[in-house]
């Protein structure tokens, strides 16, 4: 019966899409992804690009936008980071995924805006205060909010293979990502922005992955929490990335996490606080 009333749902959505060309003016539960190729996704890349199959769980929806490159607003579908991480073909990454979960149990959050930000092959220190990284994600978290018709919900961090490399990198990887989340909330000025994360997901990342998991299993923040991608199927033949499976239940596992924390804060999972 869920599903069907989901489905229902859906079906309502996508007729409103088509007498409402100002949902993109609606209010929004604004979501930052952030991080290495993983969240910006390359499965289901075939000949340097997204094959036609998109998986239930990825269907596009007139209540999820993303900030494209040009600032503006547009109905989400994968791939989300097209034109974003230009470096290599993007794919299938959590975010839909993420997304279409945290819809599906929760309607009263209205309109989802992805802000995609994710660059792949990048390590920690490019992501911080006053690197380009940084900058970009914070003017594009900006960029989202300029209309005055939204609130960020949550940042969603899945990184760390540039940091598994070298020791160097490893060994401060969790005081230099404690800095990193401190920096976006208070740049952000919202320093209990809830910020889900995903441990590395395979130790073929380098040789110090089980330092750099540690690291992001064992922070403690207020509002953070962090979901363990450890053993899911990678892409064949790609040692780092994640299949589509897998890249849908990072996806559900960030909803949960989000859904947890909102619930733990005592917020209402749905719109409980706009913004003037």
């Amino acid at each position: 019966m869920p599903s069907l009333v989901w489905l229902l749902l859906l079906a309502h959505a996508t007729l409103a899409l088509s007498t409402d060309e100002n949902i993109s003016d609606a209010y929004k539960s604004i979501f930052i992804l952030a991080g290495q190729s993983n969240m910006a996704g390359r499965a289901g890349v075939i000949a340097g690009k997204l094959s036609g199959v998109v998986p239930p769980a990825c269907t596009p929806s007139p209540f999820i936008l993303r900030l494209n490159p040009n600032l503006t607003w547009e109905v989400a579908r994968d791939p989300l980071h097209e034109g974003i991480d230009v470096h290599k073909p993007c794919g299938i990454g959590p975010g839909m995924p993420f997304a279409n979960s945290v819809l599906e149990r929760d309607s009263s959050i209205g309109v989802i805006g992805l802000v995609p930000c994710a660059i792949g092959a990048t390590n920690l220190t490019s992501w911080s205060r006053g690197h380009v990284n940084y900058n970009r994600m914070l003017m594009r978290a900006q960029a989202a909010l300029s209309d005055g018709r939204g609130i960020i919900r949550a940042i969603l961090w899945f990184q760390g293979e540039g940091d598994a490399v070298l020791e160097q990198d490893a060994v401060c990887y969790k005081e230099k990502l404690k800095t990193f989340f401190n920096d976006i909330r208070s740049d952000l000025q919202m320093p209990e922005l809830p910020i889900i994360q995903v441990a590395l997901p395979t130790e073929n990342a380098g040789k110090y992955v089980d330092e750099i998991r540690k690291a992001q299993l064992g922070l403690e923040l207020p509002n953070l929490k962090c979901v363990d991608a450890w053993g899911l199927p990678v892409i064949k033949g790609d040692p780092v990335h994640l299949n589509t499976d897998s890249q849908i239940q990072v996806g559900h596992m960030l909803a949960d996490a989000f859904l947890q924390l909102t619930t733990a804060s005592g917020a209402e999972p749905g719109l409980e606080s706009r913004g003037g």
